[in-house]
Order: C-alpha cells, then structure tokens, then sequence
C-alpha cells in the first residue's frame, strides 16, 4: 500500500478515483474509504474492503454546494441555512435521493446524508478527481475509527491500495447526521456540531432515541452508526455509569486483579490521578468532552496492545459535546453498563 502526504499523492488518488478505485484520505473527524459516488462498482468495494453490512449506508462528500443537488432534492432555505453555517464542517444533512444517486449508496433508502468535510486535502480530492466521494470511516467494519494513517495502515494494509496522510483528525469523532426529510428533524447521530448548536437555527431539531441506547433489532439503519455494533476494541469493555469519581470503578478493577484479571481504565485526567497508582489510560480533563472525543478512538486502539484482560470506562454527562462522547463509549461497549449509584 502507498502512504503519501500532499501534493505528491493527490494527482495519483484522484486518478485511482475517477478509474473507480478506492483511497483513504483525511477529514477533520476521522479517515474516511472513498471512491466515487457515482460509480456503483466502485461503492460496492468499499463494503467489500471494510467487510461492511450492505444495509449501512454511506455518506456522500462533496467539495461545495453546486454539487449536493446531484444527489439530493428538497434543499429549502433551511437546509441552505445550515449548510452555510456549519459547512465545511462536521455535520452530515439526509434529504431525499436524486434518481442518479445509486441505491447501493443509501443501502436502499430514499434518502442520501451529504456533507462538505473541513479538511483541505480531502476537498482537493474531490476537486481533483472531479467527483464526489461516498465513504465511511477507513476501517475494519465495527473497529475503532481511524483518526491517523498509522491507524488506518494497521486495519486496512494489503486491502486497499493508498492513504493520503493529512495527519491527525482534530475533531476525533464522525460527524453529526441531521435527517431534514423529517418534520421535526431529527438528530440520528451526535457528532461533531452539537444539538444546541442546531437549535439555534433549529429549534424543534429531536434526538433519536438510538443515540444511547442498544440497536433495535430489524430497524433498518437511516444513518450510520445506528443498527451495528462500532469502535469495538477486541477486549471486553464496560462503561460505568454514575457520578464522578464513583468508587465503584477502583472496586472492578482491584476485583478483577484479585480474581486474576489484568484490567484497565479509560478515564479522565482527574480520576487518572484519583484512582492512581491503577492502571489507566487518560482520555483529558473531565470538563472539556470535546478534547476527549477527539482522543477516544486512539484510546481504545490502545486497549488493543495493553496486554489488559478487560477495560472499564468513566461515563460523561451526555450533553454538548458529551452526547457524541457517550454514543461512541456505549457503542464501543456493546451496550455493557454497571450503574453505580
């Protein structure tokens, strides 16, 4: 596989796009998988490649607005509104699919998630290649998404055939999937613009229930992230919910280690220095969800080489930033709770 960095890469990855191949490249949330979005020979490799359920739908990446009516239709003033707000940026719109959107792209759906991503390499990729890019996370279907090369290199190596490097993703979690062909809109994904955020445009914007609650079985996914387990390290983990510093998280640890366990902690930096000399690993300061988002994903790969049997996890308050926080932890989790209080 080839590694490259801009400008010596890009040419070579817009070409292997237009020829219907496909190219992992940078976003300000995490990597994402592209090929063309018109191309449904080309989407159907990514599912492939990432060994992904065919029911997932992707996400259609554009370089600016004069391209989102290929694919959707019904942009009003709202939908116009908040693309000139948080656009690029980390919010995802659904609205119905043009006819030229391939179903393989929607997983069937009648309606299609675009977003411009606020990254410069990944909107010179679009631009260079002259195409729009669907793409999930550069992953191995239901591992941890990726936020560097170096994370993508280690799921993806041998399967496909470059990464454009950009370096870190600062925002460190997907973006937010906003369903404008509902009435109220619906968050179906938290992510990276905040539902307050919304509300200040969109004041009756809902929350589907499914942001911290397990799948329901045989619901068919209108977003990604929602009927699949994701950002599963390959050990158990369980995230535990009550208030800070809750003495429950040193007792699972020192009980596991009792009963022969070797147990981890994801926690902030504060219980980190709480709970010491225990093993952990530090997500940042307590107060700033934001911050630990954008660490998360790399410390639950970090889970992966540990050594550790089994990790427990702080809970957040599930508000601003802390709502995507604690929909990725959860998911991450498999829905594993122990209730504290």
């Amino acid at each position: 596989m080839t590694v490259v960095s801009r400008p010596d890469g890009l040419a070579d990855a817009a070409r292997l796009i237009r020829q219907g191949g496909l190219v992992a490249f940078p976003t300000e949330t995490v990597y994402g998988l592209g090929a063309d979005a018109s191309n449904p020979e080309a989407v159907a490799s990514i599912f492939q490649a990432k060994g992904r359920p065919s029911d997932n739908p992707l996400i259609v990446h554009i370089a600016d607005a004069g391209m989102w009516p290929t694919f959707a239709r019904g942009i009003d003033n709202r939908a116009l509104s908040l693309a000139e707000r948080f656009w690029p940026g980390p919010l995802t719109i659904v609205l119905p699919r043009t006819g030229a959107t391939p179903g393989i792209v929607t997983a069937g759906l009648d309606t299609v998630g675009v977003r411009m991503p606020a990254h410069p390499l990944a909107l010179s990729l679009i631009r260079e290649s002259c195409r729009a890019l669907a793409a999930p996370s550069a992953n191995r279907s239901g591992r941890p998404s990726p936020t560097t090369a170096q994370a993508v290199l280690d799921d993806m190596d041998g399967v496909i055939p470059m990464i454009l490097d950009g370096g870190p993703c600062p925002v460190g979690v997907e973006s937010t999937v906003l369903d404008m062909s509902r009435t109220p809109p619906v968050v179906l994904r938290p992510g990276g613009v905040t539902v307050e955020a919304l509300r200040e445009l969109l004041p009756d914007a809902a929350i589907d229930p499914s942001a911290l609650s397990p799948p329901v079985d045989g619901r068919k996914a209108a977003s990604p992230g929602i009927a699949h387990r994701h950002y599963a390290p390959n050990i158990p983990l369980t995230v535990v919910i009550g208030s800070r510093y809750s003495s429950k998280l040193p007792q699972l640890y020192d009980d596991t280690l009792s009963s022969g366990g070797t147990p981890i902690l994801l926690l902030s930096d504060e219980s980190s220095e709480a709970f010491a000399p225990r093993r952990c690993i530090p997500l940042g300061p307590y107060n700033d969800p934001a911050r630990i988002s954008s660490r998360l994903f790399n410390a639950l790969r970090e889970l992966d080489n540990s050594g550790a049997t089994v990790a427990f996890a702080e809970s957040f308050p599930a508000e601003g930033a802390g709502l995507a926080l604690m929909n990725r932890l959860l998911r991450a989790a498999g829905f594993s709770v122990i209730h504290s209080d």
